[in-house]
C-alpha cells in the first residue's frame, strides 16, 4: 500500500508547513495567538465586540497620529496597502460555499422528497454528535480546541502514518460490516413501507 504525503494532501505551502511544524515560528505564533485569544475572552471574560472595537480605535488613533507625525517631520507614511479584494477572490469563495450549499440542499432533498431513510439517519446522527459534543464546550472553546488539533493530529499522523494506518484499516473493515447491516436494515423497513402505500 503506498503512502500518500501528509504534507501533499494538506495542500502544501504555508498551511501544510505550519500544521506540520516545518516552519516553527508561524506554528508558535498560531498556538500563542490562539491561547491568548481563549484566555481573553474564555477565562477573562472579555467581550469580543469590546475587544474588536477597542482595537479598532487604537489602531486609527495610532495610524492618525503616524501619518500627522510623519507629514511634520518629513518620516514616510504608515505602510497602508491597498485593502481592495478581488473579484477572482469573491468568486472562488462563493463557488465554496455554492457546493457546501448544494451539498446541504441535496440532503435535504434526499430526507424530505425522497424519503431516504439512511440520509436521514446519517443527518440525525450527525447533528446530535455535534450537539451532544457541543453541549461540553462553548464555541470559543471548541475553536480553540479545533486549533490544538489541527497542530498537533497532521504532525503526529506524519511521524506514525504506518501504525496508524494499519489500526485504520482494521477499523475500516469493521465499521464496513456494521455499515452493511444496518443498511440492509433500513432497507428493509423502507420495503416494508413501500408495501403498506401499496395495500392501503
Amino acid at each position: 500500500m503506498s503512502e500518500t504525503s501528509v504534507y501533499n494532501a494538506l495542500g502544501g505551502g504555508a498551511v501544510a508547513d505550519t500544521l506540520l511544524w516545518r516552519k516553527c515560528y508561524s506554528g508558535v505564533i498560531l498556538l500563542i495567538g490562539s491561547t491568548l485569544m481563549w484566555v481573553l475572552f474564555e477565562k477573562a471574560g472579555y467581550n469580543f465586540l469590546a475587544f474588536l472595537t477597542n482595537a479598532s480605535l487604537l489602531l486609527a488613533f495610532i495610524l492618525f497620529f503616524w501619518a500627522k507625525s510623519a507629514s511634520l517631520l518629513n518620516r514616510p507614511l504608515p505602510p497602508i496597502p491597498d485593502l481592495d479584494i478581488s473579484e477572482e477572490t469573491v468568486i472562488a469563495v462563493a463557488d465554496e460555499a455554492r457546493v457546501w450549499v448544494n451539498s446541504a440542499l441535496a440532503t435535504l432533498h434526499e430526507i424530505a422528497v425522497d424519503g431516504n431513510l439512511k440520509t436521514l439517519f446519517s443527518a440525525m446522527f450527525g447533528l446530535w454528535l455535534i450537539s451532544y459534543i457541543g453541549s461540553f464546550f462553548n464555541f470559543l472553546t471548541l475553536i480553540y480546541i479545533g486549533v490544538l488539533l489541527s497542530l498537533s493530529v497532521p504532525f503526529l499522523y506524519e511521524r506514525f502514518q504506518s501504525q496508524v494506518d494499519e489500526k485504520l484499516i482494521v477499523v475500516h473493515k469493521n465499521m464496513s460490516i456494521v455499515f452493511k447491516k444496518v443498511d440492509l436494515i433500513l432497507q428493509k423497513i423502507s420495503m416494508s413501507q413501500k408495501k403498506q402505500k401499496k395495500t392501503e
